[in-house]
């Protein structure tokens, strides 16, 4: 039975993505004194943004979720590239999803569950952080979903 992250994504046949570049003048990881924080993330394919638009207009609420979930694929990619591997996080404190919504979608909770059922998947107790999700009216290069992290290390 896996009994580290890392095992327990490679038993679910999951392969992390490359690390992201970042876009612009930031850091896509950042520790200090234990506590990390990973920039928000949105999904890109192809070096452009994966299914545009607005949740609920233009993108399917579950196709949302989805995104959610490989944007947490990513940002675990970036905490391997900055602390080696995503053995070393103890705990996930926070996550905030961010939903690009048509105006009268009620439901980017239940995207967001694409986010935090992967960690929790990966990490146990240790990855069901505190979570807030938001209905915004846009996001970067149209993204309809941004994810960003803040965690523990060892």
């Amino acid at each position: 039975m896996p009994t580290t992250p890392s095992e327990r994504l490679k038993a679910a046949g999951i392969e992390l993505p490359p690390p992201p570049a970042p876009a612009g003048a930031y850091s896509p990881v950042v520790v200090h004194d234990r506590l990390g924080f990973v920039s928000g993330q949105i999904v890109l394919e192809a070096g452009a943004v994966a299914r545009p638009g607005l949740v609920d207009r233009d993108v399917p609420a579950d196709v949302a979720k989805d995104l959610a979930r490989r944007a947490t694929l990513q940002a675990l990619s970036a905490i391997q590239a900055a602390l080696g591997s995503i053995d070393r996080v103890r705990r996930f404190y926070r996550v905030a999803v961010y939903v690009a919504t048509s105006p009268g979608f009620e439901n980017p909770h239940q995207v967001a569950n694409g986010a935090t059922e992967l960690l929790i998947e990966l990490f146990g107790n240790e990855g069901r952080p505190a979570r807030i999700a938001i209905g915004v009216h846009s996001l970067p290069l149209n993204a309809p979903i941004e994810v960003e992290y803040c965690f523990a290390t060892w």
